[in-house]
């Protein structure tokens, strides 16, 4: 017997009542309402609660918008994790704005082409980065209103802008009516990565997004209420992976960092009583080889999340045999970060140390509130046997997937083709579902969390006179996690020293992308001309 009409969608519509907008401006609000006396923020000798906090949010939301600022507006940020970044997470979209948090150690050419290519129209920056956003605003056609940070903590840097943030958003209304997005797939924020070519490409968060990748993170870390977050993770990488939102879900206080040292992220966890942070390999190595006077007197359960290049099995076994509790997550700018999680057995409790070291090496599965991951010929798209040997591409789709590459139509329809978002990284999937990255299509070096295109920095080396050829792969590094490792072949009669290559580099990009290493010889091809990359990496193992 069928029915000719759905009795489930008579009567039934979206109305005020019982729909809104998924925002993750939402929980600020409600953390303000609930818990207005917790603590929210702490930097050095300030200390704020949540009331404070989204008031503070608010009057930059007003003051942004008595400046213009509206719907799709780019308002960028260069500074570190301070209080002002986390604020912007909120006040920025409050104005209907799109936070763009620019990475702050690039060059002024690159942060130049960003504040162009996303049109920002106010941009706030603390006094450390000035001489290099000075440097950069001047190459910028349109140019943003410019704002300083100006925190008593740094001193050097010099005020390069109109007004001082706490001028600017004393201006601010306290009390501004915000409005959440008429549609939850407008965009929130704006995050630049690099890719295979030189020029970063611009990535468009939705709220949406924002919004379920923050619950995502409490659900696979177990969060819990109030948790003591330590920014050790910079909040320009991917928005902080989405944590900034998460800790305002969970009423959370967030720790700022200006400067990942480990004595301040020690004396930190201790003073603060800090139980989760984020870091790249790199950190958690730091951590590692501190010294043992650091390490004394903490004796409550801190949880670290880990990304970036696959961390050693010996790091994680380090950080878990100081009773830190490791979790390894894999994501991409693309899929607001941290998408797939190697999400825990009970019964691994009950292997060796090293056996449960290794198990966390690997990526894992996906995330909560990640629809779909595969590993699959990257041609037609058919899984590969879940093994744990046979090679293939890794595939993300779901609402963790950005809503696309800023001005770029072909190359984000280049990502979504075929209904799957298209990683570039290559993996392995074993039996029980776990996927395990073994190489990258993509010849992009993860050094300390940070992307280096190799492209970019061949472009460089091919601008020096003596360069006759150039290659740039990864190569493994104990500190970096990976490091650019430059493959030259010179032009006849030449006799350039490898510290001659490297300086050239550091003078022509920013210092992190430069060579650690040069090689001098000829060049590995194909029959076709083409630089074999693989022969390379061979020789950096």
């Amino acid at each position: 017997m069928s029915n000719t009409h759905n009795p489930y969608e008579y009567g039934l519509e979206q109305n005020a009542a019982n729909y809104s907008a998924l925002t993750p401006l939402s929980f600020i609000e409600r953390a303000a309402a609930v818990y207005p006396e917790h603590t929210a923020v702490v930097h050095n000798d300030v200390r704020r609660n949540w009331k404070e906090t989204y008031a503070r949010a608010r009057k930059l939301a007003s003051a942004l918008a008595q400046r213009g600022i509206s719907k799709g507006d780019t308002v960028a940020v260069m500074a570190p994790n301070l209080p002002e970044v986390f604020e912007a997470h909120f006040g920025v979209p409050m104005a209907g704005g799109v936070l763009n948090a620019i990475n702050v150690r690039l060059d002024a050419e690159a942060v130049a082409f960003i504040l162009q290519h996303g049109e920002a129209k106010v941009l706030i920056v603390d006094r450390e980065f000035s001489a290099v956003v000075d440097k950069a605003v001047k190459m910028v056609a349109h140019k943003p209103v410019v704002i300083d940070i100006d925190d008593p903590s740094y001193e050097g840097g010099s005020l390069i802008g109109e007004m001082d943030y706490e001028a600017f958003i004393a201006a601010g209304d306290a009390e501004y009516k915000w409005q959440p997005p008429a549609d939850e797939w407008e965009a929130i924020t704006l995050n630049y990565t690099s890719g295979t070519t030189g020029n970063p490409k611009g990535v468009v968060y939705h709220h949406r997004g924002a919004y379920l990748n923050a619950m995502s993170n409490i659900v696979s870390w177990d969060m819990g209420q109030h948790p003591v977050y330590l920014w050790t993770l910079p909040m320009f990488h991917c928005n902080g992976w989405c944590f900034p939102w998460a800790i305002a879900a969970a009423a959370g206080t967030s720790v700022s960092l200006r400067h990942v040292r480990d004595q301040d992220i020690y004396d930190l966890i201790r003073t603060e009583k800090v139980n989760h942070f984020c870091g790249a390999p790199i950190i958690l190595n730091m951590l590692n080889n501190a010294g043992e006077e650091m390490k004394a007197s903490i004796n409550h359960k801190v949880k670290v999340m880990t990304a970036g290049a696959a961390p050693p099995a010996a790091v994680i076994q380090g950080m878990e045999e100081m009773g830190f509790d490791v979790t390894h997550v894999y994501g991409l700018t693309e899929t607001y970060g941290p998408s797939v999680v190697c999400a825990w057995h009970d019964k691994w409790d009950e292997q060796p140390i090293e056996e449960r070291a290794r198990l966390k090496s690997r990526q894992g599965v996906r995330a909560p509130m990640l629809e779909g991951l595969m590993v699959a010929n990257p041609k037609t798209l058919e899984p590969v046997p879940q093994d744990g040997k046979t090679m293939g591409e890794i595939f993300m789709r779901g609402n963790l997937v950005m809503k696309g590459y800023l001005k770029n139509p072909s190359t984000t329809d280049e990502a979504f083709e075929g209904g799957w978002f298209h990683s570039g990284d290559l993996a392995v999937w074993h039996e029980d579902g776990y996927i395990e990255i073994k190489d990258r299509s993509k010849d992009i070096i993860i050094s300390g969390g940070e992307n280096i295109s190799s492209i970019e920095v061949e472009d460089v080396l091919y601008r020096h006179p003596e360069v006759m050829e150039a290659a740039v792969v990864a190569k493994p590094d104990e500190k970096w996690g990976e490091v650019p490792c430059a493959f030259i072949k010179l032009k006849e009669g030449s006799s350039v020293a490898e510290a001659d290559i490297v300086k050239f580099c550091r003078d022509n990009m920013a210092h992190f992308k430069a060579p650690k290493k040069v090689v001098f010889g000829d060049l590995p091809k194909t029959s076709t001309g083409k630089i074999q990359k693989f022969m390379l990496r061979q020789q950096t193992s």
